[in-house]
């Protein structure tokens, strides 16, 4: 059977952290089993899914090389949940209900002062067909709820989480369909599970109440069970659950500099006793991937850990891959040069500048004057394209007698403007002989 894998956002907004491990532990078991990969852009909400967020939606997933095998809009799938809500009707499996909010939540703090607990008591089973239409004549419309089987024990065995049991009687039936006639979130997920031939479905913790809801929906349809697994929910750094994550969107990572092959590396195994290895490409972390490698305890997403990762990514990326990123003229020689020294390929043009120049740099005590003039003078003379600094800080070995710090430093100092950086042997043939011996000469 091919392994068929979903990712649902809604567009209601930009993605984030939480949203985009969803989307790429899926994409990894899909390609791990030669499957398929489906975005289906969950649209049913009218009055706050945007165009904007699909594009958005869109675009973030392609950068970070998540591309999906095909693409499903719930908005453009109503008529295919109408005929599966009549055949629910058909069965019985759903009910008209006609309760206010107020009502509802009047009935529960009832249940909860009596030590019940706070489910929906099912009244409106009550109501015939004259109490039906009484109400639609004084203008009432309804609500659908599914009717839950109470004799039916629910229960599963998670990829992450082990056995799962659910009581049906502890549950209350859920309203799927809104009095306007819109959908809600739960059935229409199943239909499309089922129309799509889903067969797993990994998604975070917070949804294991909906799959023993909605795992009575699949049965309803007469439709067989896809895999279920649910991933613990990330925390932030601080050890509990931090609202920043939910808030912390891939375009936002992607404006500050980070990498999608190093949000990739990290999100892949963030939860897992695995190490988090840069140098994987996709292709080696989905054959890895093992939901069994999961744990149940939350994922620690740290940004400081994001950085380390995103630097080793860089220093390993080739120039073609950056090439239209780096400041005009900088060439692949530049580019090696530098890249050990970056945590983001931005931070590429200010090593530009010391290259090209002008640099500031401090003043200048009588002795380092005297060392950089012998320097300059010898500068002058060598052959650029033969190692210069390795030249030149020869000659001045054996011309001052300077050794380690005090033969280097200042080299670096009134070359670069720094203190620390790239190799001086990369980067000093990158710096004009003429511009060297200038800033030598200073």
């Amino acid at each position: 059977m091919t392994v068929v894998t979903r990712f649902a956002p809604s567009p209601t907004g930009r993605l984030h952290v939480g949203n985009i491990r969803a989307a790429l532990h899926n994409w990894l078991l899909a390609k791990r089993h030669g499957g398929r990969f489906l975005l289906r852009i969950d649209d049913t909400d009218a009055e706050r899914s945007r165009e904007e967020h699909v594009v958005a939606i869109r675009a973030d997933l392609a950068w970070l090389g998540l591309h999906p095998d095909a693409e499903e809009r719930q908005s453009a799938r109503f008529a295919i949940y109408e005929a599966a809500f009549e055949r629910l009707i058909a069965g019985g499996r759903v009910y008209r209900c006609y309760e206010t909010q107020a009502e509802l939540d009047l009935r529960r703090k009832v249940l909860l002062s009596r030590g019940l607990p706070p489910i929906y008591d099912r009244a409106a089973l009550a109501l015939t067909e004259a109490d039906h239409a009484a109400r639609a004549a004084a203008g009432e419309t309804p609500h659908w709820r599914f009717l839950l089987d109470h004799d039916t024990p629910i229960a599963w065995h998670d990829g992450i989480r082990g056995e799962q049991h659910f009581d049906p009687r502890q549950m209350s039936d859920p309203v799927v369909r809104r009095g306007d006639g819109s959908w809600l979130y739960m059935l229409p997920s199943v239909i499309d599970d089922v129309d799509m031939g889903v067969t797993d479905v990994l998604r975070g913790e917070d949804h294991v109440s909906n799959t023993a809801t909605q795992i009575q929906m699949f049965t309803a349809l007469g439709a067989a069970l896809p895999r279920f697994a649910h991933a613990a929910l990330l925390t932030g750094a601080e050890g509990k659950l931090s609202k920043r994550l939910g808030a912390l969107g891939i375009a936002d990572l992607r404006d500050a500099g980070i990498e999608p092959e190093a949000i990739v590396a990290l999100l892949a195994r963030l939860g897992t006793a695995d190490p988090i290895d840069p140098t994987l490409d996709a292709d080696e972390l989905a054959a890895a991937f093992d939901l069994s490698r999961f744990g149940r305890a939350p994922a620690r997403f740290d940004e400081a850990e994001l950085d380390r990762i995103n630097a080793a990514v860089i220093h390993r990326l080739p120039f073609a891959h950056v090439a239209e990123r780096l400041p005009q003229g900088m060439d692949e020689a530049a580019w090696l040069a530098i890249r050990p020294n970056l945590a983001r390929v931005a931070e590429g043009a200010d090593w530009w500048q010391v290259i090209k120049g002008p640099i500031v740099t401090g003043e200048r005590d009588s002795e380092t004057g005297a060392y950089l003039a012998t320097a300059a003078a010898i500068a002058a003379g060598l052959d650029w394209a033969n190692d210069p600094w390795s030249a030149l800080t020869a000659a001045l070995k054996d011309a001052t007698g300077r050794k380690g710090k005090a033969l280097f430093l200042p080299l670096r100092q009134a070359l670069t403007g720094m203190d620390h950086g790239p190799d001086m042997k990369a980067l000093l043939p990158l710096i004009a002989r003429e511009e060297a011996v200038k800033r030598l000469s200073l």
